[in-house]
């Protein structure tokens, strides 16, 4: 009688193998993916440092979280896939989404910090160009006869 009202959740063995195989290759088509993105945004980063930003960091800092939020991902799918009943499968996608808000908030934390270093450093940038430019202008200035 136990066995009627808790019955157990079976997943195919050849299911499993499939979705895992499935799960795999989603996996590697991100990576190449995220490789080719990379590659392609390295053609940026000379054309903004003419200009005086510093993009590299930044594209590699966000990169990295991305990949870091994937991979996250592709193993919670692998552990989902090997989950024995619905309570493991629901106790397996609470932690994966606790795990998640919190490294969004520490990420976003990051790149808060890092925009407004970027924007200081902008500003003072713009700050010793506007000085310059007065310090110019004044030394340049018309001449009295």
């Amino acid at each position: 009688m136990a066995n009627e009202t808790n019955p157990r959740f079976e997943i195919p063995a050849e299911m499993r193998d499939m979705a895992e195989r499935s799960v795999e290759q989603a996996r590697l088509a991100m990576e190449g993916f995220v490789n080719a993105a990379s590659r392609a945004m390295e053609t940026f980063d000379a054309p903004a440092e003419r200009m005086g930003m510093n993009t590299k960091d930044m594209r590699e800092k966000t990169f990295g979280m991305a990949e870091a939020n994937l991979k996250a991902s592709f193993e919670h799918a692998h552990k989902m896939i090997r989950a024995k009943d619905p309570a493991e499968a629901m106790k397996l996608q609470v932690e994966f989404m606790q795990s998640q808000f919190a490294l969004m908030q520490e990420q976003m934390r990051q790149l808060g910090v890092d925009a407004t270093s970027a924007m200081k450093q902008a500003g003072d940038g713009a700050a010793k160009a506007a000085g310059d430019a007065t310090k110019a202008a004044a030394k340049g200035g018309p001449k009295a006869p």
